[in-house]
């Protein structure tokens, strides 16, 4: 399939297909006329590229996870042994990120309770 076909059943742009190739995340092949044809493998690549960026995964971390990463129905499923430490350190990293938001709201809270009344 050619890539407006491709935009149509991932609801992906064509922009965003190029960034997922340029990545290395997606390999669609080529036509001597330079055209990317997409086969249906490289649409459940883009739903799993979707999913791990749903989770928070930056594109590096996937690059590096989608090998192992199998899909079964609803759920992603990992599939070398290796990969769910590494996806632990990144829920660890959301998690760090999360506590710094948290603490950044809580700063911001004080600031705002300080100040007159709202006008609103």
């Amino acid at each position: 399939m050619r890539i407006g076909e491709m935009v149509r059943r991932t609801g992906v742009s064509e922009r965003l297909l190029r960034y997922y190739e340029e990545q290395g995340l997606l390999t669609p092949t080529r036509l001597p006329s330079g055209y990317r044809v997409y086969t249906d493998a490289n649409v459940d690549t883009v739903r799993r590229i979707r999913a791990l960026l749903a989770a928070g995964l930056p594109t590096t971390a996937i690059a590096q996870v989608l090998p192992c990463i199998r899909d079964d129905g609803a759920t992603l499923v990992p599939v070398c042994s290796e990969l769910v430490a590494q996806l632990r350190r990144e829920r660890e990293r959301i998690t760090d990120a999360i506590k710094d938001l948290q603490t950044s709201r809580g700063m911001l809270d004080t600031v705002i309770a300080a100040g007159p009344a709202d006008t609103d």
